[in-house]
């Protein structure tokens, strides 16, 4: 039997943290069970907190050093390398697109048939193969093609499918280059990827068509505290580094957690083989038993939740999927690890609250809050419990 791992990440993460340790999670999970695919399922970009008008609600935030821009753009060529299918995967969740009572194929159609058999034209090609590209060129066209990511979102294409094009290009080109560093090669930099984009975006004819607005921006309401003289002059970057992104997220889940469900949902349909197991953590681990709750999840068989709130939020309920005394319904996962850190407040034991589901299995990260929250990852007593308990 084929198992695949989806790995969900918790609140707060952005690009940077959530590839580093999902790199730590697929070493973790290769050496155990060698040949085991790992997937990520980010969600912070699209499903996170944001700040929608760029915090005029915070008195002095822009003053106070708030709002630090990292390169967007950057950050998200950092999660495509990794995982090729995820603009592809954010469009599949957009409303499909009526296409009333034409005759011939629907745009969704006409949009997967180009895609899934598009051929670089000869000037493409002659511009990867002169930096050495052409076999992961090759390689990459015939895993985005094939992929069911593409499929899913073609069938939310309008008539020209502009943006779906645009997000084909850049998954071609992330999975191009990564398939390249990964047996080797010298990466290429930043001018020399989007001038291979460039090439690629006008054989797919994407009109320079991006991705914005196709997905709602994430927007919520700061938590705002009572501060000191000194935290009030440094208001904005605080609201940075502890509320926004970190309670935001929280906040926007309980408000429209909706998109983060689905998000999970469409990640794990999209991972191959048999089985699956999905690690999640955190916020992530909430979103989680709340997916499993409502709906049947196919070929997901385990659930390790990781320093998550969820038996927490069940018991004061704040839980949106289950009211105490309703216990998860039969197709819930009937195996569910849950791992736990005493020195971190933001995890809870589960068994005393699901006794017929979850099991728990308490760590100790041998660091402080909330350092220890995000130290289960590199805890070997960690990976040696989820292991164990895989089977």
């Amino acid at each position: 039997m084929q198992r695949s791992v989806v790995f969900v990440h918790g609140t707060g993460v952005r690009e940077d943290s959530y590839r580093t340790t999902l790199e730590t999670v697929r070493s973790a999970m290769t050496g155990m069970r060698p040949g085991v695919e790992v997937r990520g399922c980010f969600w912070g970009r699209e499903a996170g907190a944001g700040l929608a008008l760029d915090g005029v609600s915070i008195p002095g935030y822009t003053e106070s050093g708030g709002g630090r821009k990292e390169d967007a753009d950057v950050a998200v060529w950092g999660v495509l390398y990794r995982d090729p299918g995820y603009e592809l995967r954010l469009l599949s969740l957009c409303p499909a697109v009526t296409s009333g009572m034409g005759r011939g194929q629907s745009p969704a159609q006409k949009l997967f048939d180009q895609l899934s058999a598009y051929v670089p034209a000869p000037e493409v090609r002659a511009a990867f193969a002169e930096r050495s590209l052409s076999r992961s060129l090759d390689v990459a066209v015939r895993t985005v093609a094939e992929s069911p990511e593409l499929r899913d979102a073609a069938s939310t294409a309008d008539e020209g499918g502009y943006e779906h094009r645009h997000a084909f290009a850049r998954a071609v080109v992330a999975a191009t280059l990564a398939e390249a560093v990964e047996r080797g090669a010298d990466s290429v930099d930043g001018i020399e990827r989007d001038a291979l984009l460039s090439l690629v975006s006008a054989d797919l004819h994407t009109q320079g068509r991006t991705l914005a607005g196709t997905v709602a921006k994430a927007a919520a309401t700061p938590a705002l505290l009572a501060l000191s003289w000194h935290a009030r002059r440094r208001r904005g970057a605080l609201n940075d580094d502890l509320f926004q992104p970190a309670v935001g997220d929280i906040l926007r889940y309980q408000a429209r957690g909706h998109l983060l469900r689905r998000l999970i949902k469409r990640t794990v349909e999209h991972a191959p083989g048999d089985a699956v197991t999905v690690i999640a953590h955190s916020l992530g681990g909430v979103a989680c038993v709340d997916l499993m709750v409502q709906e049947e999840i196919e070929r997901v068989d385990q659930l390790i939740t990781v320093g998550s709130q969820a038996p927490f939020f069940y018991e004061v309920g704040a839980l949106i999927s289950l009211e105490h005394p309703q216990v998860p319904p039969a197709h819930f996962p009937k195996r569910w690890l849950n791992l736990y850190d005493p020195r971190d407040l933001l995890s809870f034991r589960a068994s005393p609250v699901f006794p017929t589901h979850a099991s728990d299995h308490e760590v100790d990260n041998r660091q402080p809050f909330p350092f220890s929250h995000s130290a289960y990852w590199s805890n070997r007593r960690v990976w040696d419990a989820v292991g164990t308990w895989m089977g």
